[in-house]
Formats: C-alpha cells, sequence, structure tokens
C-alpha cells in the first residue's frame, strides 16, 4: 500500500472542531508561552499538542445524552417582537383556536374512553360477573387477587367491579376478608387504560420511551405493593381490623351522593352512543338465574311500576295473605294477592336501542370505534401540545411542575403533587381519565417521570375517596359493608405509599418503569407482549390454577418464584458484588442467548412479518400509508424500502469528522480517493509515531 505524502509534515487544525474557538492566531498564543528560567533569561514555552490518529475521524456517538432528559421545546416560529400588529393579532386568534380544539379533542379522548369501558363490559361484562359467582374460589386470597384484575380489565372500571364486591359483602354472599384481596386486583387492573393510551405514542422512540414509562409506573406501584401487602394481609388481617375500628369508631351516617362533575359534562353525548343496564352484572354475580338471558345494552329509559290487588288460589288457607282475604267456593281457596308489573314508557335514545344484535357484536363494534376514537384523538392532542408548548410558554410550565421547593422544603414537593393528584382525580371522579390525560404529557416531554409518580399516588388516593363518598350515600343496609370495602382500598394506598415513596432509594416503581421504557422503546413489539402477559396470561393462568385446589397452585407457583428470587439476587450480586461470584456466573452468557437476550426473539418476530418487510403491490403500499398516518409514525416498516431508509438512517447517525481537519491538501484528497484499507494504515502509522507523554 502506498504511503501516504507528507504526512509527517501534515499539521492538525483542531480548532475547526473545537467549539468556541477564536480562531488559529488566538490558538498560537496560547500554545507559545514566554517565562523566565531559573537562570533569568526568557524560554519560549512550546505546549505540544496531543497526538492525533486517523481513529477519531470516526466518533461514536457520545453516551452522555440522558435518554430520560426532558427535552428543550424551541419555538421555530418568528418571535412576537419581530410581529407587525396584523401578526400579533393573526398569532392571538391562532393561540386560541388551537386551545379550543384541545378541549375539544381532550373531550372526546374521555367520551372514547367510557364508550371503551362500555364496549369492555358488553364484551366481557357478563364473564366478569360469572367470576365473582364462584364464591369457592375467592376464599383463596391469591385467586380473589387475579378474579380483581380480569374483572377490572374486562369492565375497565374499578368503580364497577367495587360496586359489585360491595353488593355481594351487603348481601353476606363474600366476606370482608374475601373482598380485600379482590379490591388489591381491582387496583392494579384499573392502570391497564394509561398502558393502552401509551401504546399509542409508538411512532416516536423517545416519546414512547417516557409515555410507556409514565404509564406503566402505576402498573410497577401496584404490583409491589400487592407483593408485600397481600402477604401481610394474609397473615395479620391488618386492614380488616383497622377499618373495622374506623367504622365502629366514627358513627357515620347516610350522606348526599359524591359529586360527578365529569358525567354531567360526558354523559349528554355517550348516552347518544349506547346505555348499558349495569345491574345485570351485579344479578349473574347474585346468582340470579334470570339475568343471563338479559342483555346489557339498555332498551327501556322510562318505565312505571303497577302494584295492583288480583284475585289468586293458593293450596291451603293457611298459605292466604290474611284471615279477612281468604274465602272457598267449595273446591279452592282464594285470597287476594299484590302483583307488580312493569310497564315500559319510553325507549332510550342512542345509536343500538333498536338492533338487534347481541352484546358480542355491539361491544366488538364499539371496542373498534373507541380505539380509532382514542388514538385519533391522542395524535391530536399529542400534535396541538407539541405546537402549543414551545419556547417561553414551556420552559414555564416545565419550571412550574417539574421545579422542587428551595431548600430545605424540598421534601414537601413531592407530597404536595401527592395531593394535586389526589384533588384532580377527585374533580373528574376517574383515575384512569386523569392518568391517560397525563401520558402525551410525559411522552412529549413535559412532565418527568420523577414528578409523574407522586401525581399517579396521588391519583390512586383520589379515586378512593371518591369511592368512601360513594359508600357514605348507600342506603343503610349496605352502608356498613360498602363504607368498610372503600376505607380498605384507602388504606392499601396510603399503606403502598408509605412503602414506596417517603424515603428516596425506596421508589423502585421508577427505576423498573424506566427499564421497561428502555426495553420497549428497542423492541416496541415487547410492550403488547408485557400488557398480555401481565394483565391477561398471568392472572388467567393463576385462576386456572386455583380451580384445581390449593396443592396444585402451590406445587407450581413455588417453584416459579424461587426462581424469580434466584435470578433477582444473581442479578443483584452481578451489579454490586460480582467479585464473590464464580467467574461463570458473574454474567448470563453461560446461557443459551435467547434466554437472556431479546435480539433472538426479535429476530423471530422480524421473521413472522417478513412479509411487510418486503416491496409489496400497489394496494398493500396505499394500506401501509394510511396505518402510517394513523399511528403517526414517519416511516412504517411494512415495505423494504422502509426498512432500508432506516438502515441508512442509523449509520448516519455516527458523526464522521471532515477531512478539513487536517490542513494538508494532498492528504484530504488522498483520503477521499482511498478506501477504508489506507485509512486503517494510516492510522496505524499514526499510532507507531505517537509519543506518550
Amino acid at each position: 500500500m502506498a504511503p501516504w505524502p507528507e504526512l509527517e509534515n501534515a499539521q492538525p487544525n483542531p480548532n475547526k472542531f473545537i467549539e468556541g474557538a477564536s480562531g488559529q492566531s488566538s490558538t498560537q498564543a496560547k500554545d507559545k508561552e514566554t517565562t523566565k528560567s531559573d537562570s533569568g533569561t526568557s524560554v519560549a514555552k512550546i505546549e505540544l499538542l496531543p497526538s492525533y490518529s486517523t481513529v477519531v475521524l470516526i466518533e461514536e456517538p457520545s453516551g452522555g445524552n440522558d435518554p430520560w432528559d426532558l427535552p428543550e421545546l424551541r419555538d421555530n416560529g418568528i418571535k412576537w417582537s419581530e410581529r407587525d400588529t396584523k401578526g400579533k393579532i393573526l398569532c392571538i386568534f391562532q393561540g386560541i383556536g388551537k386551545f379550543i380544539l384541545l378541549l375539544c379533542f381532550l373531550y372526546l379522548f374521555v367520551c372514547s374512553l367510557d364508550v371503551l369501558s362500555s364496549a369492555f363490559q358488553l364484551v366481557g361484562g357478563k364473564m366478569a360477573g360469572q367470576f365473582f359467582s364462584n364464591n369457592s374460589i375467592m376464599s383463596n386470597p391469591v385467586a380473589g387477587l387475579v378474579i380483581g384484575v380480569l374483572v377490572t380489565v374486562m369492565v375497565q372500571s374499578s368503580s364497577t367491579s367495587s360496586s359489585i364486591i360491595v353488593s355481594m359483602v351487603a348481601s353476606s354472599l363474600l366476606t370482608v376478608r374475601a373482598a380485600i384481596p379482590i379490591i388489591m386486583g381491582a387496583n392494579i387492573g384499573t392502570s391497564i387504560t394509561n398502558t393502552i393510551v401509551a401504546l399509542m405514542q409508538a411512532g416516536d422512540r423517545n416519546e414512547f420511551r417516557r409515555a410507556f414509562a409514565g404509564a406503566t409506573v402505576h402498573d410497577f406501584f401496584n404490583w409491589l405493593s400487592v407483593l408485600v401487602l397481600l402477604p401481610l394481609e394474609a397473615a395479620t388481617h391488618y386492614l380488616e381490623i383497622l377499618t373495622n375500628l374506623v367504622v365502629e369508631t366514627f358513627k357515620f351516617q347516610n350522606g348526599e351522593d359524591a359529586p360527578d362533575i365529569l358525567k354531567v359534562i360526558t354523559d349528554p353525548f355517550t348516552k347518544l352512543i349506547i346505555q348499558l343496564d349495569k345491574k345485570v352484572i351485579q344479578q349473574i354475580a347474585m346468582n340470579d338465574p334470570t339475568a343471563h338471558n338479559k342483555s346489557l345494552v339498555k332498551i327501556w329509559c322510562k318505565t312505571i311500576t303497577n302494584v295492583t290487588q288480583v284475585n289468586v288460589t293458593v293450596p291451603s288457607p293457611d298459605n292466604c295473605t290474611s284471615t279477612s282475604h281468604c274465602w272457598t267456593n267449595g273446591v279452592e281457596t282464594w285470597t287476594i294477592q299484590n302483583v307488580t308489573q312493569k310497564e315500559n314508557i319510553a325507549k332510550c335514545q342512542h345509536i343500538f336501542v333498536n338492533f338487534d344484535l347481541p352484546d358480542l357484536a355491539v361491544g366488538i363494534i364499539l371496542l373498534t370505534v373507541s380505539l380509532l376514537f382514542l388514538c385519533g384523538c391522542l395524535i391530536m392532542i399529542v400534535k396541538l401540545l407539541g405546537s402549543v408548548l414551545k419556547g417561553q410558554v414551556a420552559s414555564v410550565i416545565k419550571k412550574t411542575l417539574n421545579t422542587d421547593f428551595p431548600f430545605p422544603f424540598a421534601w414537601l414537593t413531592g407530597y404536595l403533587a401527592i395531593l394535586v393528584g389526589a384533588g384532580m382525580t377527585f374533580i373528574v371522579q376517574s383515575s384512569s381519565v386523569f392518568t391517560s390525560a397525563m401520558t402525551p404529557l410525559i411522552g412529549i416531554g413535559v412532565i418527568s417521570i420523577e414528578r409523574a409518580y407522586p401525581l399517579t399516588l396521588g391519583s390512586n388516593i383520589g379515586t378512593t375517596t371518591t369511592a368512601i363518598l360513594a359508600a357514605l350515600a348507600s342506603p343503610g343496609n349496605t352502608l356498613r359493608s360498602s363504607l368498610q370495602i372503600a376505607l380498605c382500598h384507602f388504606f392499601f394506598n396510603i399503606s403502598g405509599i408509605l412503602l414506596w415513596y417517603p424515603i428516596p432509594f425506596t421508589r423502585l416503581p421508577i427505576r423498573l418503569a424506566k427499564g421497561l421504557g428502555n426495553i420497549s422503546a428497542k423492541y416496541r413489539w415487547f410492550a403488547v407482549f408485557y400488557l398480555i402477559f401481565f394483565f391477561f396470561l398471568t392472572p388467567l393462568t393463576v385462576f386456572g390454577l386455583s380451580l384445581a385446589g390449593w396443592p396444585v397452585l402451590v406445587g407450581v407457583g413455588v417453584p416459579i418464584i424461587l426462581v424469580v428470587l434466584l435470578i433477582v439476587c444473581l442479578r443483584m450480586l452481578q451489579s454490586r458484588c460480582p467479585q464473590i461470584l464464580p467467574l461463570k456466573l458473574r454474567d448470563w452468557n453461560f446461557l443459551p442467548l435467547w434466554m437472556h437476550s431479546l435480539k433472538p426473539w426479535d429476530n423471530v418476530i422480524s421473521l413472522a412479518t417478513t412479509c411487510f418487510q418486503r416491496r409489496c403491490c400497489c394496494c398493500c403500499r396505499v394500506c401501509c400509508r394510511v396505518c402510517c398516518l394513523v399511528c403517526g409514525c414517519k416511516c412504517c416498516r411494512c415495505s423494504k424500502c422502509c426498512r432500508d431508509m432506516e438502515e441508512r438512517g442509523g449509520e448516519q447517525d455516527i458523526p464522521v469528522k471532515a477531512s478539513g481537519a487536517f490542513d494538508n491538501v494532498a492528504m484530504t484528497k488522498e483520503f477521499q480517493d482511498e478506501g477504508k484499507g489506507q485509512v486503517e494504515a494510516l492510522d496505524m502509522k499514526a499510532m507507531s509515531n505517537t509519543t506518550v507523554f
């Protein structure tokens, strides 16, 4: 290989690549300083530049950028001071229009969540009632926990599952002790809504990382709280004892119904789409045989109940209602009996009132439409927030939400955020709505994960306070049971906050959510797997094992738990004290690759979807474009061209220094003409000439 010409005379000019350098003359002035030696003579002190190698022509992307840092929302438009009067007026009207559009899309977003809950109830409501009807299984705390998760996931409403539990406890079909694990499960199941909302931001990896972590921090808090408090409750029954003491100490009386501010706004629209008779699910849970053939779709909204007296025959005079209303005609005995007749007056005014469709068909239709509306509204909300929250406005909002109080009161900031989250949830009457509305704000970088965590904890408290007020509005026969269950829910969340928030190093949900966010940003299919595995497959598996009895559940569950604990302990030792482990156990390379890496699974999924990565027909490309518009991504992986574009974009992410780093023109030309092999030769020669100081 021919040597590079004039290599020894090539003088690097680092000033071109040092930010803030004022030029070559200033640098040379700094390099040469006049000093005096011991003899008093002036000596020119020359500061030698470090030796340069062509290895630095290609730089690896610096790992100093934290992906969890909030992005700077810069305003690239015309500054306010540079606008004329007409431009300022137009800017004001644009801001007002964007704000009105934001409110409209937020309203449709909340309504779509309500319709989504109704769709889930139509699809799985009767099955959820059947879960509750098996009282023998619910005596098992683990089975009760997974039943609470499954039912709340199916009906998409923790208040609905809680009302069913209250009815069963009031009717003595379920004890408070058996109802507490179900309440814990309902607390887990209600967190699936904002996780589904986070999936809608999968188009941008960084936004998806933050949004999914902000949504799953709620999941991890609930799961970790259950892992600690469920065994504690099974051993000591502290929640049952504490709530019983509170109910007996304070003489609660029936009050007014809890304020339902959000329903007043959304009901006029959602009732035009669908109305449900939620008493059917409660009747199925109460083992009412007549409820299985009833439809959840409400047909008649206005009815009149008439009570009339009719003459009926009875077997003997002992069956008469009273002796004065009993007579015989020689053969039969007659009496007067009150008969209640329900007369339908007016039908409901919703879309499906005149459609003779089964509940499953209506549920699937509503599920599809509500998910499309949810996705579309979320995309528009994110785009509007991204256009509104820029420049000075964004900096003010981010500072207000994410800045702590000055020292020494900084620790109070999180507790104030908990109170704010509780108050906002109390206003909107739904923790799912509050956390789902907060998820896109986390995704675009307005709210940090560290600030979203206490807001989510406050949301958990807020939804229990509304349940307590609803329990106080219960009739006298169900007041005690409903109030005790609502207090169990309240003290469970308080106990979880005491476990996972006051001490900073115990805030494990934040770290776990960030880890899951990093994985899901790299392998976006893993987010769907997480959702299905933890909210469907695991509860269904545990429920199936519970049907087989305690011995089967313990025999299968205990080894799995021991293996998980062993993996966690080994992982902690690998990260903290690897020197005490054998050399083979200091990493996971002793296992097959598919057991400790998601890369092989990603390859399998890529192969399974390879038909979408090849060049396809015009019709398929049109479908792909529509899909891209819906999901909001710039380029989906439907075709090979998009995949190649992503790969080329990944290569372009590596910054390459220009050949202008060297002042020698001949060397620059030679570098452009020669290939990679000559770069390696230059590298070796430069390394051989390097002097170590």
